[in-house]
């Protein structure tokens, strides 16, 4: 029964790091952190390696798997799966249509992270400030970068996901923003809405098409992930101080992404011409609330739903972070 229980939680814990992961601006790394996940998870995927290989060979499934804490892997996976089967369509209606209000419960779950995050380093010195510092001016920096145009090209595509994969597990930079930039996020989050629809229609041509787009970016995703698993877990291991101190500006950096009240300054127009004709917006700035009610086609800045949400979001990473396994640094 206690075994279940863990599994059930571990599962909402994959869920809950998928809908985080699902959003151009939230990580799922730092889901992981908060709720105490983090350095199993990378511990985990670092010994996912040649000598699993020859452990299956020599001793069997059952001690590979356990080798690789398969069954923590699985659930975790399981979680983050269903989470993007089934809220790939929500968010990207709620981003649609209500963008100040979800970007506002965002803008508080990842403040809340960052003191979240900055509460576990134990010693501030030059170095621990240097290292913050030049995580929030990286961060910060992705941020303004303006985004490419969507690509559906599968070696371009293969790419994205071993870059965007990288950024899912840092806490504070997110990896679907990562895929906003290089223009893949369309392609990628679109690819899992058309499969769905296509199922349901049995138009197994567009099964196939856009089920090859989502293979090709998961064994992207993949690859990047071994990769670069491995060399985050050791710089865990040897500056486990200086890397939270980085991961702690990247949270503060990744702020300047999410704020909700945006002008959008320049545009791409997808599918021009066309009767699924879009508009996206490529490069934004912030604006306070009262300069959002005055721009041509706004009337209201919702500023108290947004600050409701703020909240909101505030509360759910500190009950997280209450009801989180508390383990020694």
């Amino acid at each position: 029964m206690q075994k279940t229980k863990q599994k059930v939680l571990l599962f909402f814990k994959g869920f809950a790091m998928g809908s985080a992961d699902v959003v151009p601006g939230v990580s799922g790394g730092t889901i992981a952190f908060i709720t105490g996940i983090y350095e199993e998870l990378l511990e985990s995927i670092s010994k996912i390696n040649f000598s699993v290989l020859k452990t299956l060979k020599n001793d069997g499934l059952k001690t590979a798997w356990h080798q690789i804490n398969g069954n923590f892997l699985a659930v975790l996976l399981l979680g983050i799966i269903t989470s993007f089967l089934t809220l790939a369509k929500l968010v990207d209606f709620l981003l649609h249509d209500y963008p100040i209000q979800i970007w506002s419960f965002f803008f508080g779950l990842v403040l809340a992270s960052v003191w979240l995050v900055g509460k576990s380093i134990k010693i501030w010195n030059f170095t621990t400030i240097i290292a913050l510092i030049l995580g929030t001016v990286v961060a910060y920096y992705i941020t303004i970068l303006p985004p490419f145009t969507d690509s559906q090209n599968l070696l371009y595509i293969f790419i994205c996901g071993a870059i965007a994969i990288c950024a899912m597990i840092l806490p504070g930079i997110s990896g679907s923003f990562i895929l906003v930039l290089l223009g893949a996020y369309g392609t990628v989050m679109g690819s899992i809405s058309d499969l769905l629809s296509a199922i349901k229609a049995g138009e197994w041509g567009l099964v196939f098409s856009n089920g090859l787009i989502l293979a090709v970016f998961a064994l992207g995703c993949l690859i990047g992930l071994l990769s670069f698993s491995k060399l985050l877990n050791y710089l865990f291991k040897k500056a486990k101080t200086i890397v939270l101190a980085v991961l702690t500006g990247f949270l503060i950096g990744s702020l300047n992404k999410i704020w909700p009240w945006k002008e959008t300054l320049e545009v791409y127009i997808k599918h021009k011409g066309e009767a699924n004709e879009e508009i996206i917006p490529l490069v934004e700035r912030n604006i306070t609330p009262s300069q959002f009610e005055n721009l041509p086609l706004s009337s209201d800045s919702f500023l108290l739903p947004a600050i409701g949400l703020f909240l909101v979001g505030l509360a759910v990473l500190i009950v997280l972070d209450r009801l989180a396994p508390k383990t020694e640094s």
